[in-house]
């Protein structure tokens, strides 16, 4: 199956609606990942075919769970959730944060091939960065257990904000060990192609 052909019967299982030319940038994206990947060893997964059910399309799931206009990604790595997101929220406004400077040069580099005026980068440590503005959403894909994640960014966290946790099994452990200030709630996902299992951690402060 074609890259394109597999990427739009994904979004369509999603239930999302993309333009053409969104789709065509997410591909954009996939590509300059690859790319890139051959020599800065960005993500394991190397088969393009792969990258799109593991990484677009395992993005692009949470979308309904999105609020803004803030969002920032925690430990976006090469750019994932972060930049699937945005191409699909031209609406919201996105935060990319790494600590690592390999991959914050690739995000970078993405974001200006891409085009993309709805997201900036940041190198910096979670628990360091002070914005501005807080986040209205907060996401960790791969960053931490969702303890360590509250602790380390909570002071990112819009008082009317949520943290949304990407895991992969349900995570009993990690639930048990949020702290009470926080209501939870978990959804599972199905992502198209895929037959691992995923949940998210849907993460409020309470008033």
């Amino acid at each position: 199956m074609k890259l394109e052909q597999r990427l739009h019967q994904g979004i369509s299982g999603i239930g999302l609606n993309l333009t053409a030319a969104a789709e065509a940038q997410l591909l954009n994206y996939l590509q300059l990942l690859a790319k890139w990947n051959q020599a800065y060893n960005l993500t394991a997964v190397r088969d393009p075919e792969e990258m799109v059910t593991r990484h677009l399309l395992d993005s692009l799931v949470i979308e309904p769970y999105l609020q803004g206009p803030r969002v920032l990604d925690i430990g976006t790595g090469p750019g994932l959730p972060g930049i699937p997101l945005a191409l699909a929220r031209p609406d919201l406004s996105f935060t990319l944060l790494d600590a690592n400077a390999k991959k914050t040069r690739f995000v970078t580099q993405a974001i200006g091939e891409l085009g993309l005026k709805n997201a900036d980068v940041v190198q910096s440590r979670v628990e360091n960065y002070r914005p501005v503005g807080k986040f209205d959403t907060l996401i960790s894909r791969a960053f931490a257990g969702i303890a360590d994640m509250l602790a380390l960014a909570r002071h990112l966290c819009a008082p009317h904000g949520r943290f949304l946790a990407m895991k992969g099994t349900y995570p009993e452990e990690e639930l048990a060990a949020v702290p009470a200030e926080f209501a939870t709630e978990v959804v599972a996902l199905t992502v198209p192609g895929l037959e691992a299992e995923r949940h998210l951690v849907i993460l409020t402060p309470r008033p």
